[in-house]
């Protein structure tokens, strides 16, 4: 039983590749997008490229300038943020969310996951090869 519960995220991995090659079709939520929120560019792109270098992320998409209102103890807050678009593999979500928790400048950093229902094959071929399951 410990074995088989050790060994379910490759073989669900494995299961989806054999499923996209064999019906040339994507599986609903094997990928998903994460929305982060940084303090300024700098922390953004610090985030980002140690996602990148870490293999936890195939692209960071960063926007300028984001209009942020927020409660943080118990007032209204209005800043400028600077957001982060992550698309990776759904099963690295809690190691890219416990990694970003660990080096973001905020005390409570957003983040945020969706999962892809659907896209361009060629581009979520690509999402695996560049993300490697471990």
């Amino acid at each position: 039983m410990v074995l088989t519960m050790s060994m379910y995220p490759m073989l669900r991995a494995l299961c989806v590749q054999l499923h996209s090659a064999f019906m040339g079709s994507y599986v609903p939520g094997h990928h998903s997008v994460l929305l982060i929120n940084c303090p300024n560019e700098q922390a953004a792109k610090d985030i980002g490229r140690a996602l990148m270098e870490r293999r936890m992320a195939a692209c960071i998409n960063i926007l300028p300038r984001t209009s942020t209102m927020y409660y943080w103890k118990g007032e209204i807050q209005d800043a400028t943020e600077i957001l982060m678009f992550v698309k990776t593999r759904t099963s690295k979500i809690q190691r890219v969310t416990d990694f970003v928790k660990s080096v973001h400048p905020y005390e409570t950093p957003e983040v945020l996951s969706f999962p892809v229902e659907d896209g361009s094959l060629p581009y979520m071929k690509w999402m695996d090869e560049a993300v490697p399951d471990d």
